[in-house]
């Protein structure tokens, strides 16, 4: 049962979306009503956070068993004793996943209003506090020490520092401001820090600020899955084409026992620097991060020895990560979309542009894993079905684990091959709340299930390239 109302979108991007949901291939093979409401279910579990939060434990510092433990003590902690299980995953060993218990529909809404930016509403959604950067807008007469109620502004129609707001807002709980109205807008700029310490959560999740910084690395369960499909190996070279903020980077290194290379690539500067930090606070060292545009990460020429970045020549790495820039839809909770259809549209093209560099630079043999987080086809199955044509080289590839669900209709691709893609769908479990009773009541194994469908939307390929033609 839906607690927020369906992600909303600009008229032309929902028109758009309707029509990728109502393909003949997927209207031939489930029926209309059947793809219908698969569409509407995962409009609705769009704008939910997923069942549970997923962290990867730093297996290069530390066991999973010794980590599960201080995580365990640390929610204990943050719930005040409520008993909350940690649990590990079957499939994906570096894991431990948490349930996420809500939404809590009997929470008392305070006359005091804090109302925040809708980025900052979705981390809230998922267990961070309310920073300072994040508050829009306060009631008038708020103190530091104050039981507020926090809502998002979903739209982004709220002026900075209004006293009041009646537009469309989605309530996320109660906290206690860190500090008054005059110091959160104070004319000297914008403060850091916390703003609001939320204690009555929407949803319960734990908040990760500064807890176990080395030991964990909060990641969504199919952007883990991606690392271990790729499955890089001690001493090989490896790129990470779009890698900021270099989540999936780390994760190569540590299943590589930081031995051998992993190649950073991102086009933003202050990216860059978040993967470098990153690894070094990982302590991995095999990683080499370069802020480069991998459109033009070919080079044609010879390069001088003492060159290690990019451009690189043809055929230089083993295996080869291009989780893609895309158009984001799959993320959650997400409740309006603002993009555009030309925005929407324009990533299709970009993506081919990488893609083409990225078989240029593998070796014959070599392994290519193309993900997005996203849930179109011209982004998904479509490039899938592009990619086979263009490169004869290349041949799909069964996926190891393989825990998403088949890839969707619509592109022309057959039985088979849908059957070696990997697409996380959330629609495919029913949208459902958490409470405290019947998560006690709950197997491990159902749990496990439910935290591997009811995750956000993604999409993995793995393709093999068979020559150097």
């Amino acid at each position: 049962m839906s607690f927020f109302p369906k992600i909303s979108f600009q008229c032309e991007v929902e028109e758009y979306l309707t029509k990728v949901f109502r393909n003949n291939e997927l209207i031939t093979a489930l029926g209309p009503q059947e793809a219908e409401n698969k569409y509407q279910s995962l409009l609705n579990h769009l704008s939910h956070p997923p069942s549970f939060t997923t962290v990867r434990v730093n297996t290069h510092l530390a066991s999973v068993k010794h980590v599960k433990k201080l995580l365990f003590e640390e929610i204990q902690k943050q719930f005040k004793g409520l008993c909350v299980p940690v649990l590990e995953h079957p499939k994906l060993q570096d894991i431990l996943l948490i349930p996420v218990i809500g939404p809590r529909r009997d929470l008392k809404k305070h006359a005091s209003e804090v109302v925040v930016g809708a980025q900052c509403g979705y981390a809230v959604l998922r267990g961070a506090h309310v920073y300072v950067p994040g508050i829009v807008s306060t009631s008038r007469f708020v103190k530091a020490g104050d039981l507020v109620s926090v809502y998002s502004d979903i739209e982004g129609k709220c002026k900075r520092g209004a006293k009041e707001f009646e537009g469309v807002k989605v309530f996320l709980g109660n906290g206690i401001s860190e500090l008054s109205r005059s110091e959160i807008f104070s004319s000297s700029g914008p403060l850091k820090g916390l703003g609001v310490r939320m204690i009555e959560p929407v949803y319960l999740s734990p908040s990760f600020d500064s807890v176990l910084p080395n030991h964990l690395f909060l990641q969504n369960l199919p952007s883990v899955v991606v690392s271990h499909i790729l499955n890089p190996q001690p001493g090989e070279k490896i790129l990470d084409m779009c890698a900021a903020p270099g989540g999936k980077t780390t994760h190569l290194a540590t299943l590589m026992q930081d031995q051998g290379e992993v190649i950073a690539m991102d086009r933003i500067a202050n990216k860059v620097k978040k993967i470098k930090k990153n690894a070094e606070l990982l302590q991995l060292n095999c990683i080499k991060a370069f802020c480069y545009d991998g459109t033009k990460a070919l080079s044609v020429e010879k390069r001088q020895n003492e060159q290690e970045g990019p451009p690189f020549l043809p055929e230089s790495f083993d295996r080869i990560l291009l989780d893609a820039p895309c158009s984001g839809m799959g993320q959650r909770p997400n409740m309006a979309y603002s993009s555009t259809l030309k925005e929407v549209t324009s990533y299709q093209p970009l993506q081919r542009k990488l893609f083409t560099v990225a078989v240029n630079l593998l070796k014959p043999g070599g392994v290519l894993v193309y993900s997005t987080c996203t849930i179109t086809l011209s982004e998904n199955e479509e490039q899938v079905a592009w990619a086979l044509k263009r490169f004869p080289c290349l041949q799909l590839h069964p996926q190891e684990p393989h825990i998403g669900g088949e890839g969707m209709k619509g592109a022309g691709l057959s039985f088979d091959q849908l059957k070696l893609l990997q697409r996380f769908d959330p629609s495919a479990v029913t949208l459902q709340g958490m409470d405290i009773n019947s998560l006690q009541d709950s197997r491990e194994d159902d749990l496990i299930s439910l935290a591997n469908k009811d995750c956000i939307g993604f999409f993995i390929a793995k393709f093999i390239k068979s020559n150097s033609k």
